[in-house]
C-alpha cells in the first residue's frame, strides 16, 4: 500500500469520526455516582444483578436507561445482561429512551381465577375510572392472597378484600408499605421448646442416618407440587461431592397457593429450624432462600429473624442468603429459581444434569419447597408414624390446603392427605357460600386441570388424579359453583400461562398464545385445541408449557356442554 492510499484512508476515517469510545450508550458521570452510591459496600458479584436492580428500582421507581448503563459499568457486565435480565421481570420499571417514568405509586389488582371470581376484574376498571392522580392500576398475577378475594396491593400495601374506597382510603393515608404481621419471634419460638432438635443433631445425640431414615418413614414429599420424597432427596445429595448448597423455594406463584405464606407469617422459624436441619443432615455450606417479591411482609420479618438467629445462634450455622424475586412464576420452577439465584433470566434448564448433581453455581444442591422444610421439626419430635398415619383412603401424611372460591371460609386448612374435595369443604370449609351449588374445582392450582363435581369424591394426594387428567401439585383447590363455567376459568389460566412463559421454546412461548386466542372464540375448536395441547405437553421444555393445556383438556372432556356457550 502506498503512504497516499495510508494518507486517504486516514483522511476517509475523520471525516466519519473515527471511534474514540465503545459501541452503545455513553456512561452518565452523574448516573455513575448514584449508582455508585448506593451500591455503597455491596459486593459487584454477578449473582446479586437482580438484588442490585431492586435497589435501584426501589429508590428511583424505575430503571433509567443511564442507570442500567452505570449499574452494567459498576459490576463489570455488558449492558444486554444487564439489560435482558432488567426487560425479564414483571416488577422492573425500564424506561427506555423518550418513554416517561411510571407515575410515583403503583396499585396492583389480582386478576386471575379466585380474585377474578371475586369481583377483581370490575374493581380494576372501577379504579381506572377514577383516574387517581400520580397513580397507575395495573392487573397482576396472582399475589398469593386468594382467601382475601379480591386482593390489590398499593405500592407495597396490601388490601384483602379490596373495594375502591378501601384503596382510595390506603393511598389517601399514605400506606403504601408493607405491614409485619404477628408471629412467633426467635424468643418465643426458643421459649416453646424451639431449636432443641437442631442441637440434638449437631451435638450427635441424633445420627444423620437415624435423621435421614425418620425422614423416609414419614412419607413426606415435596409439597411444591412435585412429590418428591424429602429422605430419598437428602440422600442423594448427600452422596455428592462438597461443597453441597441448599436452595429454598418461597416463589409460590401458582394461582390459588398461599400456604407458605401463611406458615410464615406465623411461625418463622419451624421452617428456619427444619431448613437447618436438613442442611445439617446433607453437609451444606450455604443456603439461598428464594423469596417472591409480592411477599414483602415476609421478606421484612425473615430478614430481621435471620439476623437474631445470627446474633444469638443455637449452634454453629451455614451462611444463609435471602434473595428477592421480581415477580415471575416461571421461578417457582427449580432450575429457572437457580438461574435468578445466579442474577440472570429465570429460564428453566435442559435437564441432565439435573440439580442435585449440578445445581446453583454448579455445585450439587438440594432444592426444597419452604412447606416441606416447616414440617421436618415436627416429624422428628413426634416421630414418622405420627406424619405417615395421618391420611385417608388408604394414603399417608397431611396436606395443607390452600382453599379459595365458593366456600363459606377459605383459607390454608391442614388436613389428611386423601381427604375428598366433599369432605374438605364440608368438614374443613364450612361448606359452601350461601346462595352457591358445587360444580366443579380446580385440585391443583392453575395447572393441575379441572374437574367437575361428579368427582368430588376422588382422593385428594399425590398420584390419585392423573388418572382423570389432574394433579394435586401444591395443594390449591379453587372451588367453582353454579354460577361459574369451567371454560372461563380455563381462559383465565391460559391467559395467566401466557403471560408468565419465559418465551425460552417455541410450544409453550406460541401455543400459549394461540391457545388463549382460540379460547376467545364463541365456539371451540375442538379438534385444534386438543392437537395444539398435545403438542405443547409433548414438546415444551418444563412444566409450564408440559402442564399449561390441562385446564383445556379436562373442558373437552369433562365440561363438553360448555364448548359452545
Amino acid at each position: 500500500m502506498t503512504d497516499s492510499a495510508i494518507i486517504d484512508i486516514s483522511a476517509l476515517r475523520a471525516r466519519r469520526g473515527a471511534r474514540s469510545r465503545p459501541k452503545g450508550r455513553a456512561l452518565d458521570p452523574q448516573a455513575a455516582a448514584e449508582i455508585a452510591a448506593l451500591l455503597g459496600d455491596a459486593p459487584r458479584r454477578r449473582d446479586l444483578l437482580v438484588e442490585h436492580l431492586h435497589r435501584i428500582q426501589d429508590r428511583y421507581g424505575s430503571l433509567s436507561a443511564a442507570h442500567l448503563v452505570a449499574l452494567a459499568a459498576e459490576m463489570k457486565l455488558a449492558m444486554t445482561e444487564v439489560y435482558e435480565v432488567a426487560t425479564f421481570y414483571h416488577h422492573f420499571d425500564v424506561v427506555r429512551e423518550g418513554d416517561e417514568a411510571p407515575p410515583a405509586l403503583t396499585v396492583r389488582v389480582c386478576s386471575t381465577l379466585s380474585c377474578q371470581m371475586a369481583g377483581g376484574d370490575a374493581l380494576r376498571r372501577e379504579l381506572e375510572g377514577l383516574r387517581l392522580r400520580g397513580v397507575r392500576v395495573l392487573a397482576a398475577p396472582c399475589i398469593g392472597r386468594c382467601e382475601h378475594a379480591p386482593a390489590a396491593v398499593v405500592g407495597r400495601h396490601t388490601v384483602d378484600r379490596a373495594t375502591a374506597a378501601k384503596i382510595a382510603e390506603a393511598i389517601e393515608a399514605g400506606s403504601t408499605e408493607a405491614v409485619a404481621p404477628r408471629y412467633l419471634d426467635l424468643a418465643g419460638y426458643r421459649d416453646a421448646g424451639g431449636y432443641r432438635v437442631l442441637r440434638e443433631c449437631v451435638d450427635g445425640t441424633r445420627s444423620v442416618d437415624a435423621v435421614i431414615a425418620e425422614m423416609e418413614h414419614s412419607s413426606l414429599r415435596g409439597l411444591g407440587g412435585a412429590g418428591f420424597p424429602a429422605g430419598r432427596k437428602w440422600k442423594i445429595v448427600r452422596a455428592e461431592p462438597a461443597p453441597r448448597l441448599l436452595a429454598v423455594n418461597i416463589d409460590e406463584g401458582e394461582p390459588g397457593t398461599f400456604k407458605d405464606r401463611h406458615y410464615l407469617e406465623r411461625d418463622p422459624h419451624r421452617f428456619l429450624e427444619g431448613m437447618l436441619i436438613a442442611a445439617w443432615a446433607v453437609g451444606i455450606d450455604e443456603i439461598y432462600v428464594y423469596l417472591r417479591d409480592e411477599y414483602a411482609s415476609c421478606r421484612a420479618l425473615l430478614t430481621r429473624e435471620i439476623a437474631a438467629l445470627d446474633a444469638y445462634p443455637p449452634c454453629p450455622l451455614p451462611r444463609i442468603h435471602l434473595r428477592r424475586g421480581a415477580g415471575a412464576y416461571i421461578c417457582g420452577e427449580e432450575s429457572a429459581m437457580i438461574e435468578s439465584i445466579e442474577g440472570k433470566r429465570g429460564m428453566p434448564r435442559l435437564r441432565p444434569p439435573y440439580v442435585a448433581q449440578v445445581g446453583l453455581f454448579g455445585r450439587p444442591t438440594l432444592e426444597h419447597n419452604m412447606e416441606t422444610l416447616y414440617w421436618v421439626r415436627d416429624i422428628l419430635e413426634r416421630g414418622a408414624a405420627w406424619f405417615a398415619g395421618q391420611g385417608r383412603n388408604g394414603r399417608r401424611g397431611l396436606r395443607s390446603f390452600s382453599v379459595s372460591g365458593r366456600v363459606r371460609r377459605p383459607g390454608v386448612h391442614l388436613a389428611p392427605a386423601g381427604i375428598t374435595v366433599r369432605e374438605l369443604i364440608a368438614e374443613y370449609c364450612g361448606g359452601m357460600a350461601d346462595g352457591h351449588e358445587f360444580y366443579g374445582y380446580l385440585p391443583g392450582g392453575a395447572s393441575g386441570g379441572i374437574l367437575p363435581a361428579s368427582l368430588g369424591d376422588v382422593p385428594l394426594d399425590f398420584d390419585t388424579l392423573q388418572p382423570h387428567g389432574c394433579f394435586i401439585g401444591s395443594a390449591a383447590v379453587i372451588v367453582l359453583s353454579q354460577h361459574d363455567r369451567a371454560r372461563d376459568a380455563a381462559r383465565n389460566m391460559m391467559g395467566f400461562f401466557a403471560d408468565e412463559s419465559c418465551g425460552q421454546c417455541t410450544p409453550c412461548r406460541v401455543g400459549t398464545q394461540k391457545a388463549a386466542a382460540l379460547m376467545h372464540a364463541p365456539r371451540w375448536d375442538r379438534a385444534l385445541l386438543s392437537e395444539l395441547s398435545q403438542a405443547m405437553a409433548d414438546a415444551s421444555i418444563c412444566g409450564l408449557g408440559q402442564a399449561a393445556p390441562n385446564p383445556i383438556s379436562c373442558v373437552l372432556r369433562y365440561f363438553p356442554q360448555e364448548i359452545d356457550a
